[in-house]
């Protein structure tokens, strides 16, 4: 029975401020930043944090995808949001390091079942053309959330310190508030309730096919994307601090800007997609990555770190579609276990940040710099792989 407009609105609005939602897991790179200075800890365990939240994308996707097809995407949905909002409650009532770690790792768990269930849902609300079209604003407010984290935690240091006893909290008070809106807004949405008629892969089934080699490296590929993401999230303001002796509320615009840079680059690379191929756009993406990185080795001023971040995230900013469609093209007919594991891939969220931030109490930044240089070498080495193949 078709649905009247009125809902159909209020689903698809609901479902945007979701994507929201989802952008609130970038805000642990800046999160762990304010934490170390607050609570005066190594850059290990501080790095710990992002990698508390990233590994559950391997741990989780698949029983989170299994609980949604049991008991429907729309209550899947809300209940990943519930579990989202409790790890936001924890940090308001303190924040020591064993409840930071908590408060953590039940908001990776949270948010990878919010992304497990929050696709098929649009999906299964519209098709077609404003398909496409949703889940590329989708991504937009997904961005603009994450833009938004350096700058809520900013406002929280400078003007709820003195007044209130918190500062970076505000991160966790702001979105645990759109949360719980968001809570709202879905139950209020008459999402269609019949069941789920494609099976979740099985995690034997995404373990099979990884042997095949092009799958494989596309997986490793999701990784280091991933890794490069957050890594550069996180090291931009101690770069800053580090090198420039900016305070963190300074330094925290390092952060914001590289979500300007990545935001950027998606509305630029769509447009360049459509006069080249995906092997040309793949190569200056990665190439551009692994210029600014090697920059950042060297660079002693505002405006060479700030520029080098600027090209990191417009180079690194729609990898993902291509390593994506270069596993399904080559592997036809296998579509939804390729698609578990790239979100699988995002566990490269875990590894870099917590080897990285071991590297730089052991060596310094250029030693923490070089954990990330192995993933953009790796790409690199990808893209010249596939060039027997067609990106």
């Amino acid at each position: 029975m078709p649905q009247s407009r009125k809902y159909l609105d209020l689903q698809i609005i609901s479902i945007m401020i979701c994507f929201f939602v989802v952008g609130s897991i970038e805000m642990v790179g800046i999160a762990s930043n304010y934490i170390k200075v607050s609570l005066h800890i190594n850059d290990a365990k501080a790095n710990l944090l992002p990698s508390l939240v990233y590994i559950w994308f391997f741990v989780i996707t698949i029983p989170a995808g299994l609980l949604m097809h049991k008991i429907g995407r729309e209550k899947a949905v809300i209940l990943s949001m519930a579990v989202m909002a409790l790890s936001m409650v924890l940090p308001v009532f303190g924040s020591s390091y064993p409840l930071m770690v908590t408060s953590f790792i039940i908001l990776g768990i949270g948010n990878v079942s919010l992304q497990t269930s929050l696709y098929p849902l649009l999906s299964g609300t519209i098709s077609g053309k404003e398909l496409a079209v949703n889940l590329t604003f989708g991504q937009f407010i997904k961005t603009l959330s994450s833009f938004s984290a350096p700058y809520i935690a900013m406002l929280g240091s400078v003007y709820l310190t003195y007044r209130t006893g918190l500062s970076w909290h505000l991160l966790f008070i702001v979105y645990l508030i759109i949360t719980l809106f968001s809570m709202i807004m879905m139950s209020m949405a008459k999402f269609d309730k019949s069941p789920d008629k494609e099976d979740t892969p099985s995690f034997r089934e995404c373990i099979k096919l990884l042997k095949k080699p092009v799958v494989l490296f596309a997986f490793i590929g999701v990784m280091c994307h991933v890794g490069i993401d957050i890594s550069t999230n996180t090291v931009a303001p101690k770069l800053l601090m580090y090198r420039l002796g900016y305070v963190i509320d300074k330094a925290s615009f390092g952060a914001s800007l590289y979500f300007i840079a990545r935001l950027t680059g998606c509305f630029f690379w769509t447009f360049f997609l459509k006069k080249v191929n995906n092997k040309v756009f793949f190569f200056i993406s990665v190439i551009m990555i692994l210029c600014a990185l090697t920059g950042l080795f060297f660079a002693d001023s505002s405006f060479a770190i700030f520029a080098c971040i600027v090209i990191i995230g417009f180079g690194n900013a729609n990898l993902f579609p291509v390593l994506l469609s270069q596993a399904i093209i080559n592997v036809p007919g296998n579509k939804d276990v390729i698609s578990v594991l790239m979100i699988m891939g995002q566990a490269g969220g875990a590894l870099f940040p917590f080897s990285m931030g071991i590297a730089f109490d052991h060596v310094g930044m250029n030693g923490s710099l070089s954990i990330l240089m192995i993933g953009v070498l790796y790409l690199l080495f990808y893209a010249f792989r596939t060039e027997k193949h067609a990106l």
